[in-house]
Order: structure tokens, then C-alpha cells, then sequence
């Protein structure tokens, strides 16, 4: 059943690796038919806690149509790769 979502992901903060996992992000979207909704980039932001020591990071926040399968999928390609340092679905309509 497909299902809205709100995603927000944060890369490192150098332009590059941004670019790239952008584009990783993006070309998962798309192998998984995702519809994006919104996207919204939120620009470099001090992180409230290293990670992989990094202090800044990217953020990026996206409004998605998909599934719940396909929402699980996906969480397993980002929490693999280096490019992205965190991510979150919410689904908004969940209570």
C-alpha cells in the first residue's frame, strides 16, 4: 500500500560527498519507483553529535510516496553506504 513519508537525510558536508550521496539518494528513489513529493535542501548545519567525526553536515528533506516494503529496502542501501551519515522515514500518518 503505498504510503506518505517524510525522509530527511544528511551527508558530510563537503560539497562532493554531498553531490554524490545526493545522487546515490536520488538513483534509489527512482530504481524503486519512489515518487518524490518535495524536496527541500536545508542547507550545512552543526551536527548535535559527531559522527564519523564529523561535526557538520548536509541536510537534505524529501516528502515521498512508496511503500512499506520498499521503505525497508531502501534503509538497508543507506545504512551500507559511507556517503550517507544519517537518515530517518517518518511516516506522518502514523499515529
Amino acid at each position: 500500500m503505498i504510503q506518505n513519508y517524510e525522509f530527511t537525510v544528511i551527508f558530510d558536508a563537503d560539497e562532493d560527498k554531498t553531490k554524490s550521496g545526493l545522487e546515490l539518494v536520488k538513483s534509489t528513489f527512482e530504481r524503486f519507483n519512489v515518487e518524490i513529493t518535495k524536496e527541500e535542501d536545508l542547507g550545512v548545519k552543526t551536527l548535535a553529535y559527531v559522527i564519523n567525526k564529523q561535526e557538520k553536515g548536509h541536510y537534505v528533506y524529501f516528502e515521498l510516496k512508496a511503500d512499506t516494503q520498499t521503505i525497508a529496502k531502501m534503509s538497508n542501501i543507506f545504512q551500507l553506504s559511507t556517503l550517507v551519515l544519517k537518515f530517518l522515514f517518518v511516516n506522518p500518518e502514523r499515529k
